[in-house]
């Protein structure tokens, strides 16, 4: 009877693969062939009389089969190991070999990919809006996989995708979508891929731009008044002190040529005075 499963595994894990058939209970492989094949044309392992009569190089000393339970054990797993893989086993005991298990195991291999990264671009922005060109992506992850945005949990198209193969058919993702933004919100990008999922959120705030004098032209107009203010009373200053002293200065001829003297009126009065009552 012929069965088909399924096992998942990771790039870099260990991984087996069971067979339709348990052997543990005879004394050994004497009586058996046993063949692993991937995709029914490439001898991955085999067995016959107890002995190894396949060589693999792509599989060689990452491959070994349980001698008991025929389990094939592959590590570490590579991308190129995804795929179906049969199991068949012959009974040597009889003049003609007889199959008595035949099953066919797929191999899911699955590569992580990065944690989405999320960038937003403000490209115009008011107090009732702000229009956003948000990008997530992620890379070196496989199989192909899907992605998915939201807006406070509510799922959101994208606008574009692109998908890109990168080294050993690994995908690259990157996705684009618009948004309005007309108050805080949350995205959410998913990238899920052969049951396994990442995901990133980010916080989209709504900036409100609103035009302002610069504080500098009244700081600037302040100070002109002060230091024109200043330079008017300095100036006036300067002028009065010449003004008193060319009043109260005058310039007399004296015994000696050259020579110049200030009149004090006042004194000069009071000593009039005294002189004349003597």
């Amino acid at each position: 009877a012929q069965e088909k499963k399924a096992v998942k595994s990771k790039v870099g894990d260990k991984v087996g693969l069971p067979c339709c058939r348990d052997i543990s209970s005879v004394k050994s492989l004497s009586d058996h062939r046993v063949y692993w094949q991937k995709n029914t044309t490439e001898v991955v392992l085999a067995y016959a009389e107890g002995s190894k009569i396949s060589k693999n190089e792509r599989y060689d000393n990452r491959t070994d089969m349980d001698t008991g339970n025929l389990t094939l054990w592959i590590s570490p797993v590579e991308i190129l190991d995804n795929g179906s893989y049969q199991c068949v086993v012959q009974n040597l005991s009889s003049k003609n070999p007889v199959v008595i298990c035949d099953e066919t195991v797929t191999l899911f291999v699955t590569a992580d990919f990065s944690k989405p990264n999320i960038t937003a671009e403000v490209t115009t922005s008011s107090c009732e809006s702000a229009e956003m060109l948000v990008r997530c992506s992620a890379h070196g992850g496989f199989p192909k996989p899907t992605i998915s945005g939201a807006l406070n949990n509510e799922s959101a198209a994208w606008n574009y995708t692109q998908w890109s193969e990168s080294g050993l058919s690994l995908y690259n993702v990157t996705a684009e979508l618009w948004v309005s933004v007309t108050k805080d919100i949350n995205f959410t990008c998913s990238v899920e891929y052969s049951g396994f999922a990442k995901s990133t959120t980010l916080l989209l705030k709504k900036t409100c731009v609103v035009p302002t004098v610069p504080p500098t032209y009244k700081v600037i107009t302040a100070s002109s008044i002060i230091i024109i203010f200043l330079l008017v009373v300095t100036l006036a200053a300067r002028y009065l002190s010449r003004y008193v002293c060319s009043y109260c200065c005058k310039p007399q001829d004296s015994v000696e040529e050259g020579v110049k003297e200030c009149t004090k009126p006042p004194m000069s009065s009071r000593v009039t005075s005294e002189t004349s009552s003597v």
